[in-house]
């Protein structure tokens, strides 16, 4: 079958982690173009690629006869726009999350997305595709656990990279540590309970490093959740984990429960020394999430190929974002939300 042949908007880290799963793991995809305003990073695509067309500007990109589909791993502020010319032009869109970074905005998206019913689009909650999220999934479905009722789910980035982020700038942009932080196991959420949240009650504090408080946000947070077929889900966040990037899940049912990532390990060796028996833990998100992040790909591309919609739809996205800001205004008003 015929290569579905892909271009790249946006070479930073994660969009690096894409151009080279599509460059080198996807066996049915073709990297043929890329795209940054950051002249080294074509440089990268070019060089350690073998990316062929490079284009500063989007919109150029998008009318390339010779480019079936873009991948979307901009900043998050330009996806709505971006999302639009590559519909516009016939493309297939495979967006990194946040759909967008308004919850009007992704109404907006959504609605111009579903005029084009013959495009495949699809939104990165890249967990859905991690190897052990989905046989999670996929003994619920088959009723292992019974009905499930209960989500308790632990999101907590490394310590290490708490004052780096204070010194960025980034906190007082980022929308709140909910909105920041809490798509991704909210996703989860949803997808293993079947249904929408209807309240959200948070709380959040700053006990390590005080910077989070006086740039206006905090260092922990914890919510919960009630949906409305009576499910319920817990959700705690942070950013000062010592051990390492310590994502975990529980879902709990009437007949058993699924945790995922009890101790956040690197691999299976365990180490026994003077400090006692010690496991490695993973630091970042691109290597917990390393085979999530190419199975996820090629599905987009399966689905491109053979007429497919997708696992994550354009609604996903835009559900996240609702449930994400009525957790954030529950956290700064310290009352119940309803969403």
């Amino acid at each position: 079958m015929k290569k579905v042949r892909i271009g790249i908007v946006g070479l930073g880290r994660l969009g690096r982690a894409h151009a080279n799963n599509l460059a080198f793991g996807v066996p049915a995809a073709e990297l043929v173009a890329a795209c940054s305003v950051v002249p080294a990073e074509l440089e990268y695509a070019k060089n350690e690629l073998g990316v062929a067309k490079t284009y500063a500007d989007f919109g150029e990109m998008c009318q390339d006869p010779d480019i079936d589909a873009v991948v979307i791993v901009s900043p998050s502020t330009f996806h709505p726009e971006q999302i639009s010319l590559a519909l516009k032009a016939g493309k297939h869109i495979f967006c990194e999350k946040p759909l967008a970074v308004t919850l009007d905005e992704c109404y907006a998206t959504e609605k111009e997305v579903e005029q084009y019913p013959d495009l495949v689009f699809m939104l990165g909650f890249m967990r859905r595709y991690d190897p052990s999220y989905a046989y999670a999934k996929k003994k619920i479905d088959e009723g292992a656990i019974g009905k499930p009722y209960l989500v308790k789910a632990t999101g907590v980035d490394p310590d290490a990279d708490a004052e780096s982020l204070l010194d960025s700038g980034y906190v007082p942009k980022s929308g709140g540590i909910m909105m920041d932080m809490a798509s991704h196991d909210i996703d989860l959420m949803r997808w293993f309970l079947g249904d929408d949240p209807e309240e959200v009650y948070a709380i959040g504090s700053t006990v390590k490093h005080p910077r989070f408080t006086e740039q206006g946000d905090v260092e922990t947070a914890c919510a919960t959740f009630s949906f409305k077929n009576g499910a319920m889900g817990q959700l705690h966040v942070g950013r000062a984990a010592v051990h390492g990037y310590h994502i975990e899940t529980e879902i709990i049912g009437t007949e058993g429960s699924i945790r995922v990532s009890p101790v956040p390990a690197k691999n299976l060796a365990v180490m026994y020394d003077k400090h006692g028996v010690v496991q490695e833990c993973v630091r970042n998100f691109p290597e917990r999430f390393q085979q999530a992040y190419v199975e996820e790909m090629k599905e987009f591309v399966d689905c491109v190929q053979n007429g497919k919609k997708p696992g994550v739809v354009v609604h996903d996205g835009t559900a996240a974002t609702q449930i994400c800001e009525a957790a954030q205004k529950a956290l700064v008003t310290k009352g119940v939300v309803k969403i």
